[in-house]
């Protein structure tokens, strides 16, 4: 198959836009740097750089970088030749991926993500159960907003907590394992109501259900999976009347929450209410070593 695009018009596309398009962005953005969890291999933290000036990217981890073509070749583990291929049928490449889960095994037999989805059911698998006791969520929040998802990584088999996005992509953990399947996308359930509770990742809207049971029902919740997606929320967001952040205690969270509340009164920055923990999770998993004390006995809505 041949294609209309060379490597140097493919080097000019920008690399951020591209990662987008296949379903990864940013864990947070520091000047003109766009740092990712590498989507080149399994890690926890982010360290995979894109410089946005300079339109390249290095991987910390790898001690390896290069332009787009450079990274596009060990993403899909493929030829150059193969890689401008694919470069033009993105969008059918993403609608694949955004088959109902009980087409994917079909769909993503023959696709080059690297992720292959074998199946999507209820959480079942004790490793998995084990690890939301260590983190201290109920079962019930788990069933209701949760599936075990099983899928392969570059050929490894590997059952993961699924949390699935607006987009239909999953968010995926468990005990050593922090990734995504594309498309990644903003989390938004819609309960009826004027307010709206705004979480950074799904462990912390989890744990705000278990640490306030007879409250979740008063309100919204978008789960931004990436602190990238506040402002694509943004007009998501100002459809309710309050909009309550609960983003974490630490630098990235923190510089979220102060860009959202210059956009206006109806932002209120909650995190305080789980300080010092670095998240509600955090705060969840150490409520039985702080002062007894309910989270919410300040009403923050």
């Amino acid at each position: 198959m041949q294609s209309g695009i060379c490597c140097s018009e493919a080097n000019r596309k920008d690399l951020v836009e591209y990662l987008a398009e296949i379903g990864f962005h940013p864990n947070f953005v520091k000047g003109d740097d766009h740092w990712y969890l590498s989507p080149l291999r399994v890690e926890n933290t982010p360290s995979l750089k894109v410089s946005k000036r300079l339109n390249l990217w290095y991987d910390h981890g790898m001690g390896k970088g290069g332009n787009l073509v450079d990274f596009g070749v060990l993403f899909f583990r493929c030829s150059v030749r193969e890689l401008l291929a694919k470069l033009e049928p993105i969008s059918s490449f993403q609608q694949q991926i955004s088959q109902p889960s009980n087409q994917r095994k079909i769909d993503l037999a023959n696709d080059s993500s690297p992720i292959k989805i074998m199946s999507v059911k209820p959480v079942e698998s004790p490793q998995l159960i084990s690890y939301l006791t260590r983190r201290k969520i109920p079962n019930d929040l788990v069933q209701e907003y949760c599936k075990q998802v099983d899928f392969t990584l570059y050929g490894r088999q590997i059952s993961a907590l699924g949390f699935r996005n607006r987009s239909r992509g999953y968010e995926l953990r468990n005990t050593n394992f922090k990734w995504c399947s594309p498309p990644k996308d903003f989390t938004f359930l819609d309960k009826g109501f004027d307010q709206v509770a705004v979480f950074e990742g799904f462990f912390s809207f989890l744990s705000f259900q278990a640490l306030e049971i007879q409250e979740r029902s008063l309100t919204n919740f978008l789960v931004l999976n990436s602190l990238s997606f506040l402002e694509k929320a943004r007009s998501k967001l100002e459809n309710h009347r309050q909009i309550n952040l609960f983003l974490d205690n630490d630098l990235a969270g923190r510089e979220s929450t102060i860009m959202a509340l210059r956009w206006g009164n109806r932002y209120q920055d909650r995190s305080h209410q789980f300080a010092p923990s670095k998240d509600l999770n955090d705060y969840l998993q150490q409520t039985d070593k702080l002062k007894p004390h309910a989270l919410w006995s300040k009403r923050p809505f």
